[in-house]
């Protein structure tokens, strides 16, 4: 999908395939958060001034007026930003309203469905129990999974519709598994019988983990496992793992190694009672009456209730959180696995999560069935992707940098480089109705860093 030139593509995979996987507005300008300790709460400094680290405040503001014109020309309701370099906040910004029909402000604790920005969260608890000894990257999934022992390949579909499968040659491994290279399908696609049979067989729609697991098992792969490279339910497989091996709900276990030590006090897999108001809504767009209106169902069922425990933590896209919670989990992986004096991995873990680990093989296959958009410039780590030359890749941020996306237009981006972290939070589903704005967040944040040397 993308060639060496093509980092916009790039930009936009996390939610066009989150989506695949899961009223014109007045100009009403961009709020502006206090510079303030109350401001970004639980140890979010705010910067001097941009020129204090490097940006330009005039150049910065052609990131303002871009995201604005996203809300001001009807692409989405409202919007919230926050840019920060070397820890400190340099741009933290809303637009918009958090709902058309209450015509309610967006506002800086706005809190937002994450759907596959949830991915890396559970990656990094899966680095946790990596840490401890409990998993190794080269071990059969089958180790943690028995129930994938006899899993199938597809080789081909009949005209009659029946499947021709093979033995899978050997079990997928776990690094596999957390690259999108084990060969499990999604049910996000319609193009693939594989994918078919995740709708049929209602994998997303399970009422438990187990029971993804055991639909999971009767489906089988796309390819022979690290021949190929496809957007799967492998993080929420890694969600079943994480439970496993701790002995503790995915929930329970992200709440103590990873919200509660990093004062993510508004993430979670849905928004209680006491914080339902702050949910966003989340729009669609409706061709018949060319507008946004609140979406009635997702993927062929009711849609979900973000205010109630869900039947099934969603590794792979089940979280909500706040824009503020969002970039203290990416700071915290910035600063080589801590925060605020509180370590959640080693250093070299975060490398690890930063380093490609898709095969050659796979980055120039060209077998017509590949889904992979990756190449020597943009490649995928451990549950992220990382652009590892991001000027072939036609960008202008710094190498090795981290990101994806979610269903509903959200985005990040973690700079290890240029020591830069962006979190953009906007809640309409299948794209946001013109150029990406993982993208153009992206240019529109590099040209204005003018001194990357502060």
């Amino acid at each position: 999908m993308m060639s060496g030139t093509g980092r916009t593509r790039a930009g936009r995979i996390g939610p066009l395939l989150g989506i695949l996987c899961a009223l014109t507005l007045g100009s009403e300008g961009t709020q502006a958060f206090a510079a303030d300790a109350a401001t970004n709460g639980a140890g979010m400094p705010m910067a001097a001034s941009p020129e204090a680290v490097g940006f330009d405040s005039e150049r910065l503001l052609r990131l303002d007026r871009g995201m604005a014109d996203v809300v001001d020309t009807g692409r989405v309701a409202g919007m919230t930003y926050l840019l920060a370099r070397h820890g400190q906040v340099v741009d933290f910004k809303t637009v918009g309203k958090a709902s058309l029909a209450n015509k309610t402000p967006m506002a800086k604790d706005e809190i937002f469905r994450l759907y596959s920005m949830s991915k890396p969260i559970t990656g990094v608890a899966m680095m946790i129990l990596f840490e401890e000894g409990k998993w190794r990257l080269d071990d059969p999934v089958t180790r943690y999974v028995p129930e994938f022992k006899n899993l199938k390949v597809l080789v081909k579909q009949n005209p009659d519709g029946t499947l021709v499968t093979e033995p899978v040659k050997r079990p997928p491994t776990m690094r596999e598994l957390m690259s999108h290279t084990a060969g499990f399908g999604y049910g996000l696609r319609d193009d693939n019988p594989v994918d078919k049979l995740y709708r049929s067989k209602q994998v997303l729609g399970s009422t438990g983990l187990q029971q993804m697991i055991d639909r999971t098992a009767e489906i089988p792969l796309k390819f022979q496992p690290g021949t190929d490279w496809a957007y799967s339910s492998a993080v929420d497989i890694q969600g079943y793992i994480v439970e496993k091996l701790s002995g503790e709900s995915l929930g329970q276990f992200m709440q103590e190694h990873i919200f509660t030590p990093l004062h993510m006090t508004d993430t979670g897999f849905y928004a209680p009672a006491d914080k339902a108001s702050r949910l966003a809504a989340v729009y669609v767009w409706d061709k018949a009456t060319n507008r946004l209106i609140e979406p009635k169902s997702l993927f062929g069922f009711p849609f979900p209730d973000y205010t109630k425990p869900p039947t099934m933590e969603s590794g792979g896209g089940g979280l909500v959180g706040s824009t503020l919670d969002y970039a203290r989990f990416c700071q915290m992986l910035l600063n080589k696995g801590e925060l605020d004096g509180v370590r959640i991995l080693s250093p070299a873990s975060v490398e690890l999560m930063d380093t490609n680990v898709i095969p050659k093989n796979v980055l120039v296959s060209n077998n017509g069935t590949s889904e992979s958009f990756f190449n020597d410039a943009v490649g995928f780590g451990l549950d992220f992707m990382v652009v590892k030359d991001p000027r072939a890749a036609g960008s202008l941020e710094g190498k090795n940098t981290m990101s994806w996306g979610g269903a509903a237009g959200t985005w990040f981006w973690i700079d290890p480089t240029d020591d830069i972290v962006f979190v953009g939070m906007v809640q309409r589903l299948g794209g946001t109705g013109g150029d990406d704005l993982g993208t153009a967040a992206r240019t529109l944040t590099y040209q204005a860093l003018t001194h990357p040397e502060k």
